[in-house]
């Protein structure tokens, strides 16, 4: 999709409440971490694998210096006290051609709304539209929201054994729903 980096589009959660979907930007960097604050760290542990309160500056450049080609990463916005804030984030990473992981994180208080979602669908459409032929996903079992999610979206457990992650894969092109 050549307008990735400019992608925009309004949702609604489950309650009613509208929201914006679009590409991460460069200066979303603080806003980001903001919402990395509001979240817990269970949810954090269940993003990235490992207890993460605070990031390398070469972390910082991968999660936040994307290109909308090979990596992609949209962004939730809901206001609240009067101004957007980031609610939810989510990315692809191409890793061959053809082929993209993705990764989700939401913030505490928006969880169970839908937000993860939304996300799941406006990624999928983006990856269909760039030509990529599969999604995966790497979850930890515990995270039964998450793998609920990957599941509405048609995602299934593949044969790779790993006793820690459950990688998840969904060929695209399949109904999504």
């Amino acid at each position: 999709m050549s307008n990735t980096a400019t992608y925009s589009a309004t949702e609604h959660l489950r309650d009613g409440s509208p929201v914006e979907i679009r590409g991460l930007r460069p200066e979303d960097e603080a806003d980001m971490l903001a919402a990395l604050d509001q979240t817990s760290p269970q949810s954090l542990q269940r993003r990235f694998f490992a207890m993460k309160r605070h990031f390398s500056d070469k972390e910082r450049a991968f999660f936040m210096e994307v290109d909308f080609s090979n990596h992609v990463a949209l962004v939730v916005l809901a206001a609240q006290a009067g101004r957007d804030i980031i609610v939810g984030g989510g990315r692809y990473v191409v890793f061959e051609p053809g082929r993209a992981e993705m990764a989700f994180v939401v913030v505490d208080a928006w969880q169970g709304r839908g937000v993860g979602s939304i996300l799941m669908d406006h990624l999928g459409r983006i990856a269909v539209n760039s030509g990529l032929h599969e999604l995966t996903a790497e979850v930890l079992p515990e995270n039964k929201a998450m793998l609920a999610v990957f599941g509405k979206f048609g995602f299934k457990p593949d044969a790779r054994s790993d006793p820690h992650t459950i990688h998840l894969a969904r060929r695209l092109g399949q109904a999504s729903r």
